[in-house]
């Protein structure tokens, strides 16, 4: 099975060698790899590495609850392994640690008095149990690294290294891609745009397993989401997590995006599934998108919280979700013209978060009449990025934006080939993965 290399290895090693460093919590939605990455980074990059998982030994709690001295836990923590602890070369990796509030809390501890041992946490759902309070948190006292599922960066390096280092190599550069290279790139995109980000998913597609394989995993990844719901959230819940997730593709199918509570149920009202919708972002199942009015740093301060659009952490269990079959992506088709247009902006959203981005904003101008889908913060510029799924564009919207604030870059993916125009500049969408490398260059 191909092993995909992701780049969130990097950070992870620059934690490693900071002089400031605390425990590391590692975020992100199930099923996207944070157990496999931290395993292969433990074992490239430390002389020992020592696994606990509070879900699959619950008895380890019990070291947590006697006491709260970090070298009292090693020892104690000794009894459940024979990997040696040493100071600096052991990486201590507690999985599953939402199970164990005394361990998320002891972090605290390992930090103030024993910083010199190497501890990376992650846990399946933990964003829902921190921000519930369900935990006595150890504010101040703890690294945060948020891990999103395998970008098209990652798909491609894994299925053609050649390709990935010619387009790598390339970016930053005006010049467009040779025809051979862009056509090459189109190709993997769309068969990522067929599995998703998912690992397992992704690793079916690279090792040519079959459509049906995909889609079998696709499948098994929603069920075990839905399953979560119930396991995870309060009963009242439950059914309003449920409608909201299964309302999604048909919230992104609407004209402008836009979140819409009549279309998760009739008569349904903010106040009534405002907390299902926390949780599910929370999650890291989805992410909100708010309206800015007024594209000024920092845009949080002018963004409207009523009207935001909602998307989904992957492309692949999008297009699941809508039940749209794997081919809408390789043969033209105008029933899946709308649809196609919220896959692209949706997988331009996980690249620009998984390139470090703040959560980007939209804008649109007053009446609706016209709209550019994400806004983000570079230093001290807002830079608007349009998405369009195929090569035909309009301009409209984007020149009523120019007009009004004359932005020092423009930034349309689309597929079109790479051309500056003035302040505009088109990328291949397939390049959204590149878009910090354009951005530095302004």
């Amino acid at each position: 099975m191909t092993t995909i290399k992701r780049d969130v290895t990097q950070q992870l090693l620059a934690w490693k060698h900071r002089a400031d460093r605390k425990p590391l919590i590692l975020q992100g939605a199930r099923q996207i790899g944070k157990t496999w990455v931290v395993e292969d980074f433990g074992k490239r990059y430390y002389k020992h590495l020592a696994i606990f998982n509070f879900d699959r030994k619950r008895e380890l709690c019990g070291v947590f609850e006697k006491t709260k001295d970090p070298d009292r836990i090693i020892r104690e923590l000794g009894n459940f392994t024979e990997v040696p602890l040493i100071p600096e070369k052991t990486l201590i990796f507690f999985d599953e640690i939402q199970e164990c509030k005394e361990a998320l809390n002891a972090l605290k501890y390992f930090c103030e008095d024993a910083p010199k041992y190497h501890i990376i946490a992650a846990g399946s759902l933990l964003g829902v149990a921190i921000n519930e309070g369900i935990f006595s948190f150890p504010v101040g006292k703890v690294n945060f690294l948020r891990m999103y599922p395998v970008t098209f960066r990652e798909f491609l390096r894994a299925s053609n290294a050649s390709l990935f280092e010619r387009i790598n190599n390339h970016a930053g550069s005006l010049d467009p891609l040779p025809e051979i290279v862009y056509n090459q790139a189109e190709e993997y995109y769309h068969s990522y745009q067929t599995c998703g980000g998912l690992p397992l998913a992704a690793c079916a597609t690279i090792d040519h397993h079959g459509l049906e394989a995909v889609e079998r995993i696709l499948d098994e990844n929603l069920m075990a989401y839905e399953i979560d719901f119930s396991k995870h959230s309060m009963t009242s819940d439950i059914p309003k997590i449920h409608a909201i997730w299964k309302s999604t593709p048909e919230q992104l199918s609407r004209e402008n995006n836009k979140f819409v509570y009549r279309v998760v149920r009739e008569g349904a009202r903010a106040r009534e599934y405002e907390n299902a919708l926390q949780w599910l972002e929370d999650a890291g199942m989805i992410y909100k998108v708010k309206l800015c009015e007024k594209p000024e740093l920092p845009l949080s301060f002018y963004e409207n919280s009523s009207a935001f659009k909602v998307y989904l952490l992957d492309i692949g269990l999008l297009r699941k979700l809508a039940k749209l079959p794997a081919e809408i992506f390789v043969n033209a088709s105008n029933l899946f013209t709308e649809f196609k247009g919220a896959i692209a902006e949706n997988f331009v959203l996980t690249s620009l978060l998984a390139q470090g981005a703040d959560t980007p904003h939209y804008w649109t101008l007053y009446g609706n009449k016209a709209e550019v889908d994400f806004l983000i913060a570079y230093k001290l510029a807002v830079v608007p990025i349009e998405v369009k799924s195929e090569s035909r564009i309009s301009g409209k919207s984007f020149a009523e934006y120019d007009k009004k604030y004359h932005p020092e870059l423009r930034i349309r993916l689309s597929m079109n080939n790479i051309k500056k125009d003035g302040n505009l500049l088109n990328l291949p969408i397939f390049m959204a993965d590149w878009v910090n490398n354009y951005i530095a260059e302004k």
